[in-house]
């Protein structure tokens, strides 16, 4: 099984065990902020089981109907994900709502805080997890799960301080509001990963950083040719997809020019995990003077 598969699965496990803790605290105490805070968690679980399906289908090699692989499942599971937040928000504002138009006092309110502060944690952790391991690894549905996590412990810990603060002021208006806060910070980080996944199904360039690495791989190892010219970059999932040309003297025959281009591709490939690199040779008198001079 695929590493990325087995952490994704890992992800609905651990929403399982937070999900009962926060339905836990919300039955212990009964406030719209900590049941607004529970209901993501059921968001959580159902884009961690997203995720899992996007990612195997994701680690099918190429076929004959898909020759440039299956990589962009990871958005479609990223797109998912933003669409439940926008409806978890939506439930959550409802229920503030109804909060607001009768409040209810809070009960338990000390064991029900620490129930959920232990759920917080446990997201917490989990979420750095994903995170780091889904940029070494490349894998946009890793990064959004673990950011939608992230999100969910920053809105967590202002439930706790707020719920505490009901307790402690008696102003019942508080949980509410806080239930609301929470619904439209939850609608921003739904907005932030479909704005980020739609980039990549629209075969969004790779970051300028990435670019230069490229450019300066390219200089470095086409000992023989004379520039590099029309560089294009696309990401799709964890692949990332270059192309360019590269021009050599009009007097060097394919061998020497294939060998040139061997040595470039694997340098490529072994700073730029996971990529599929395209070059079209021309001769010297199709050179434009511009992109990438070989040094």
């Amino acid at each position: 099984m695929d590493r990325t598969v087995k952490l994704a699965l890992g992800s609905v496990a651990v929403g399982c065990v937070v999900l009962g803790l926060k339905f836990l605290a919300y039955w212990l105490t009964g406030s719209v902020a900590l049941f607004s805070d529970a209901l993501e968690s059921i968001i959580n679980i159902a884009a961690a089981c997203a995720a899992v399906m996007a990612l195997r289908v994701s680690s099918i090699p190429a076929d004959a109907n898909h020759p440039y692989g299956h990589s962009k499942a990871e958005y479609f599971s990223s797109v998912i994900e933003g669409v439940l937040i926008v409806i978890a928000a939506l439930a959550i504002l409802r229920e503030a709502y109804f909060g607001f138009l009768d409040p209810q006092p809070i009960d338990a309110p000390t064991t029900g805080l620490a129930i959920n502060g232990l759920a917080s944690l446990l997201n917490g952790a989990w979420s750095w997890l994903l995170i780091r391991n889904g940029r070494r690894w490349r894998s946009p549905a890793l990064i959004a799960d673990g950011k939608h996590l992230f999100t969910d412990v920053v809105t967590s810990g202002g439930v706790l301080i707020g719920v505490a603060l009901v307790g402690l002021t008696g102003w019942l208006v508080l949980d509410p509001l806080l239930a609301a806060l929470v619904a439209l910070n939850i609608l921003w980080s739904g907005w932030g990963l479909v704005r980020e996944s739609v980039g990549g199904l629209m075969d969004e360039a790779a970051p300028p950083d990435m670019l230069d690495r490229i450019r300066a791989l390219i200089s470095n190892h086409a000992d023989g040719a004379l520039e590099a010219h029309d560089l294009r970059t696309r990401h799709a999932g964890r692949r990332t997809f270059i192309e360019f040309h590269l021009v050599v003297p009009g007097t060097m025959n394919v061998a020497e020019a294939h060998d040139i281009c061997d040595r470039i591709e694997e340098a490529l490939k072994n700073e730029i995990e996971d990529s599929t690199i395209t070059i079209h040779v021309e001769p010297e008198m199709k050179a434009k003077q511009t992109g990438v001079l070989v040094l």
